[in-house]
């Protein structure tokens, strides 16, 4: 079927150039307004004003600005400089490849988000740099009784973390500035070309959109708005599904747990929303969706995550030491007479930690360590094994590499979430603490006081357990702050902590009375129990 473009063409071909008809019917209606010429031809009579009488059928209904079939139509001048230039290069576009504007408009889409793809892995891999070196940086904020104010904290951590090479926390907010202003420029770009009657938008479409110009209406109209508002649902779905949003303790996890139900609760009108927007804008939407889900699908699996180096998924395999006595097997026994072995490679690393524990509490390191080595082969996120380890090669004495362990379970503590219930906080407490004891032992003893301070910065909790932790972790900050000769903040904190734990009085005397055995006596008796 021929288009009314299309016969058009067909009809300048057989006639005369429309402009060349212009003379013509401007001599013929200046005949009928004036039956008595002006003998001067070249001047028109006065007070006669002509207007041609030029058949409509010559002109499309809309402005062009070269003759017809030459190509461009003008962009309307009330649009922006960015909206102008993106109508014309899918003009440009859709002239070079002749595809049908609905394909020209998904596969544009699909073109952006190929190039925005580096920019995401690029961030991602930021956040996993700053999730590494995190640990090494001190609190942001001051801790309570440090005496600090917040300018001189601040400061402090912006040169800590350019010495120790963190990248910026921008980077959290970079592929979010990048895509959201080129989604609304594509929906802007796309409907502006939809309202105003783009050529070929007409009848660019397929199936039941088949006039991009249209918005949705009839039997097929909810389609598009049923697509928009259930990929938007899915995507928020995947986006939190490994959230810690279902145990809500603290106040981000609250916060997070309101902004998902926002999200949840705006599928409901941009399923309206969809009923007012043109369908070639509806078009760039859903392909635009699609591509987020699957993008959301692909990032989450762990083979595409260990190819790209993302956080967490490709963590590299901790070798055994050549010295060290790995067993291949263990014999069970559940009576004298009844013996059967296992492979410790079938077990889970939850087991592996379990069998690691009963061995350190009978003095075997030589054999525990092999188990938790292969318990965080099996899953390098294991938080007990990590902070196990650290234990365990502290008390060997070996003090870098338990370092790394504390600091391994301090970044994954903090990458997972603000540590908030009962069992993170009394992990990120003891790992803090020994970490700083760790690099204390080292001779690194601002490194010491940074983990140290982020006890401090801690809220007290109220488990029983985990509040005695936390005391014990300000004794131990109080004995490096007296050793740097901070002794007011470090009197400080030991005030606090006699407060709970009359015990802890006498460490206050001694660091008011200016004796230097409590320094040593604190730092040497932390030898990593269990």
């Amino acid at each position: 079927m021929m288009t009314t473009t299309s016969i058009l063409l067909s009809h300048l071909r057989r006639s005369r150039p429309y402009y060349s008809l212009l003379p013509t019917l401007f001599s013929a209606h200046q005949s009928n307004r004036n039956p008595n010429p002006n003998p001067n031809p070249l001047s028109p009579p006065p007070h006669t004003r002509f207007t041609p009488r030029v058949n409509p059928l010559l002109f499309h209904s809309r402005p062009f600005s070269t003759p017809l079939g030459g190509g461009d139509v003008p962009l309307q001048e009330d649009s922006i400089l960015p909206v102008r230039h993106l109508i014309s290069l899918l003009d440009a576009y859709h002239d070079l490849t002749g595809l049908p504007w609905w394909i020209v408009i998904a596969s544009s889409t699909l073109a952006l988000r190929v190039v925005l793809f580096p920019v995401l892995i690029l961030q991602l891999n930021k956040l996993k740099r700053i999730g590494e070196l995190f640990p090494k940086l001190p609190p942001p904020l001051p801790p309570p009784l440090s005496g600090k104010s917040y300018i001189d904290q601040i400061s402090l951590f912006r040169k800590e973390r350019r010495a120790i090479g963190c990248p910026s926390f921008l980077w959290f907010l970079a592929y979010f500035s990048i895509q959201v202003p080129s989604f609304f420029l594509w929906m802007t770009s796309i409907r502006r070309m939809s309202l105003d009657h783009h050529p070929g938008f007409d009848c660019g479409g397929a199936l039941w959109f088949q006039n991009l110009t249209e918005f949705s209406h009839g039997v097929s109209g909810p389609i598009f708005p049923l697509l928009i508002a259930g990929l938007h649902y899915i995507n928020v779905q995947i986006s939190f599904g490994t959230s810690s949003v279902r145990n809500v303790t603290g106040p981000l996890d609250l916060l997070a747990k309101f902004y998902k139900f926002y999200l949840d609760f705006l599928t409901l009108p941009l399923f309206f929303l969809g009923y007012c927007i043109p369908q070639g804008s509806l078009v760039y939407w859903i392909t635009n969706s699609s591509l987020s889900v699957i993008q959301q699908l692909c990032l989450k699996h762990p083979v595409v995550r260990a190819k790209l180096g993302l956080p967490d998924k490709a963590a590299p395999t901790i070798a055994a030491n050549p010295g060290e006595n790995f067993p291949a097997q263990l014999t069970i026994s559940d009576s004298p007479t009844k013996k059967w072995k296992i492979s410790v490679q079938n077990l889970y690393p939850k087991e592996l930690l379990a069998l690691s524990v009963q061995l350190l509490s009978n003095g075997k390191r030589e054999r525990a360590v092999p188990l938790l080595r292969l318990a965080l082969e099996k899953d390098p996120d294991h938080l007990r094994a990590l902070l196990v380890m650290g234990q365990t090669l502290l008390q060997n004495g070996q003090l870098a590499e338990a370092t790394g362990y504390f600091e391994r379970a301090i970044s994954k503590l903090f990458l997972a979430g603000n540590p908030t219930d009962v069992e993170n906080t009394d992990l990120i407490i003891l790992s803090s603490q020994w970490a700083g004891v760790a690099c204390i032992r080292q001779g690194k003893w601002a490194e010491g006081i940074i983990h140290l301070e982020r006890v401090a910065s801690l809220k007290k909790p109220d488990d029983p357990k985990s509040k005695a932790h936390y005391f014990d972790g300000l004794v131990l900050l109080a004995s490096a702050l007296y050793n740097e000769g901070r002794k007011t903040e470090a009197a400080n904190y030991l005030r606090y902590a006699a407060a709970y734990n009359p015990a802890y009085k006498e460490y206050l005397e001694q660091c008011e009375n200016d004796e230097d055995v409590f320094v040593s006596d604190l730092v040497s008796s932390r030898r990593g129990d269990y």
